[in-house]
């Protein structure tokens, strides 16, 4: 009987699951992350002001999902998805625990915007504390057809709904697509380099080459 072939790993998994790159920049991320987060939140009152953080693949890691549906050649699906979601079985990003700690150290609070629909968000707050995240706040997506987390950052900043917190200065946002920061989407890919100042300052970006709204853009 003739083996089965050998599952070809996309490189990008590969990348994400094996690579020491990977563990090297979330690393490098998160510690310049906190120092540049000790300067941002110096003079700030404590509990008045808060680092916004998206959730897969930013502080936890869902590419053993990935890998599972490589194995079994299959692609995302609802169903799959909500079965890994209620395992609770993500493993915290390197750096992400650190990072999150030093934020309540200095007086902050870590607040968690993640798309991850609300029917979610009970698990994924069991998950991110298991991982070791103490998160503040996890505000999680309620309409399933609109991606865009601008209300709920500005709920953060408000201290309205959906958010149960006063209202927070945010100082800081985390994230491993460029829709996790306010008011951006991928057409900032045309704008000069000016457009990106506040990346490694206001916003930290995280690499995922997994998945993400950049899969729509066009090649020039």
């Amino acid at each position: 009987v003739a083996s089965p072939p050998a599952i070809a790993i996309p490189n990008e998994l590969r990348w994400y699951r094996a690579s020491a790159e990977r563990r090297a920049l979330y690393l490098q991320a998160y510690r310049a992350a906190e120092a540049t987060l000790a300067r941002r939140a110096a003079g700030l009152p404590a509990n008045g002001w808060a680092v916004i953080l998206d959730a897969d693949e930013t502080v936890i890691d869902n590419s053993r999902y990935e890998q599972e549906l490589v194995a079994r050649h299959a692609t995302y699906d609802p169903a799959s998805w909500k079965e890994w979601v209620l395992r609770r079985a993500a493993a915290p990003l390197p750096g992400a625990v650190a990072f999150t700690a030093r934020v309540h150290a200095l007086g902050g609070r870590v607040v968690i915007v993640t798309n991850r629909d609300q029917e979610f968000c009970d698990p994924t707050r069991d998950n991110l504390r298991r991982a070791g995240i103490v998160a503040d706040e996890v505000l999680c997506r309620t309409d399933p057809r609109d991606d865009s987390k601008n209300p709920r950052f500005d709920a953060v900043a408000r201290g309205v709904a959906p958010s149960t917190l006063p209202p927070l200065q945010v100082v800081m946002w985390v994230g491993d697509n460029i829709q996790d920061f306010p008011q951006l989407t991928q057409q900032i890919r045309f704008g000069t380099d000016a457009d990106f100042a506040s990346f490694g300052d206001r916003f930290i970006v995280l690499p995922n080459p997994m998945y993400g709204s950049w899969e729509h853009n066009p090649l020039p």
